[in-house]
């Protein structure tokens, strides 16, 4: 009697993750849980490095790069396919003050508020964005889908 083999399943996406702490504030993620939010909204092989910063480099950063004269929630700097390796590369930057305000005034926890900026960092280096509505939607649905998956509220849901 043949054995049957298992089919072949295809292979989980790797994450090469750099943590960088660049701000002391409370309730910063830890690296454990950076990894498993990451690890959770990929779709292809990533390396990519996660910087926690302060409000006055926040606010830099989306001057230089945006035109934007403030500090955001979460900037992402996709640099496309490495030619080599076809791994996606780039860096997602999380201004800590913003997130912070952010959750406190949605009710929500820190860490539920940072879980769905990772994720949406990484849809954003796959390629997703949401500058129309039809892409807002594909975005937010998918986002909405991986929160659940980690055992957070859908963040797009009023409390």
């Amino acid at each position: 009697m043949a054995v049957a083999k298992p089919a072949n399943k295809p292979a989980k996406p790797k994450l090469s993750l750099a943590v960088q702490y660049a701000v002391a504030a409370k309730g910063l993620p830890t690296r454990p849980e950076l990894r498993r939010w990451a690890q959770a909204g990929l779709q292809q092989d990533v390396r990519a490095t996660l910087r926690i910063v302060g409000e006055a480099e926040g606010r830099q950063l989306n001057q230089d790069f945006r035109g934007k004269d403030y500090a955001t929630n979460v900037l992402t700097f996709a640099y496309g396919e490495d030619p080599e390796t076809g791994v996606l590369t780039g860096d997602i930057v999380f201004c800590a003050p913003v997130a912070a305000r952010e959750a406190k005034e949605q009710q929500r926890p820190l860490a539920a508020h940072y879980a769905h900026l990772v994720v949406h960092g990484l849809l954003h280096l796959q390629g997703y964005d949401h500058e129309t509505e039809a892409e807002a939607t594909v975005m937010e649905a998918l986002e909405s889908f991986i929160m659940r998956a980690l055992g957070y509220p859908d963040p797009y849901q009023t409390l």
